[in-house]
């Protein structure tokens, strides 16, 4: 006699509830409620996009047309929601794993007030990253179209917040971040990443900045680029050391190129040619690139 579709249901549940029992490192049961909510996070960095950028994202829910209030709404959200998300994480960070919920609950909130001090500066460098992408790029007609339509100045917005919240040693969330704005626009830059003022994506598609990157400013780093590690096989035992590369100011980088490892400097001023593929440093001044034969 075939089974009911309930009983079919029941059978697959008891299945899986029994495979939970396997304590695998993808379960979480049992600390269900005190995960960081990924939707949270990536609703908090949409709150900022509106915060950074007055005029361009709207929330249509709010119908206050005075700026300073519909600001103090907009901040008491992000304050709110980021102060939660953040304590839920402290727990990743021996600094606090030991402090109690009520220590915690108060460290988060101490976090999120510095990070949000931090706004204006990060409103600063947004606007140099802008000037750099106008002036970049002649196919913008304007800025707006920048900062409403360009994959590269998502990026690099997702991740100025993102290193804020690193620089406070907030764990897990900047990189919840940065891998949104990966996920959107295809260029995944490590919040952990170094980026000076002026710098400029130009198209974008799989950028991939590393972790220890330090770029200078007024960089142009094009479609494809890889700035990375020269090798990974060393797992976690490479932790906290330098593998990627240095990019001094002035530097222009065309698409596909990659380069490798910690003790890579590309000096200042230098152009790297589409495709090259380099692992040792190069002279300020210096022009590298690969010629048809």
């Amino acid at each position: 006699m075939e089974k009911s579709l309930e009983l079919e249901v029941q059978e697959l549940v008891s299945d899986i509830l029994e495979d939970y029992k396997a304590n695998r490192d993808i379960d979480r049961m049992e600390d269900f409620f005190n995960q960081p909510d990924k939707d949270v996070i990536i609703d908090i960095v949409n709150k900022m996009l509106r915060i950074l950028f007055p005029g361009y994202y709207r929330d249509k829910s709010y119908r206050v047309y005075n700026a300073a209030s519909q600001l103090s709404m907009q901040i008491e959200d992000v304050m709110y929601y980021l102060s939660k998300e953040i304590m839920k994480v402290l727990k990743y960070s021996s600094e606090y794993d030991s402090c109690s919920e009520e220590e915690n609950r108060n460290n988060a909130r101490k976090i999120t007030i510095a990070f949000l001090k931090k706004i204006p500066q990060i409103r600063e460098y947004l606007e140099t990253d802008l000037e750099a992408f106008f002036d970049g790029d002649p196919a913008a007609e304007n800025k707006d179209e920048i900062i409403l339509s360009y994959p590269g100045m998502l990026a690099i917005t997702v991740y100025r917040i993102a290193h804020e919240l690193l620089l406070l040693s907030v764990p897990l969330i900047p990189r919840t971040m940065t891998e949104y704005a990966h996920s959107v626009t295809g260029i995944d830059i490590h919040p952990g990443a170094t980026i000076g003022k002026y710098f400029f994506i130009d198209h974008g598609t799989g950028i991939v900045v590393g972790e220890t990157t330090v770029i200078g400013e007024h960089v142009k780093v094009y479609q494809g680029v890889t700035l990375g590690a020269l090798s990974t096989s060393g797992g976690q035992k490479l932790k906290h050391t330098r593998r990627h590369p240095t990019i001094e100011d002035y530097v222009t980088i065309y698409s596909g190129a990659s380069i490798l490892g910690g003790e890579t400097v590309i000096g200042r001023g230098s152009v790297i040619g589409g495709n090259a593929f380099i692992t040792r440093s190069v002279e300020a001044g210096g022009r590298v690139s690969i010629k048809d034969n």
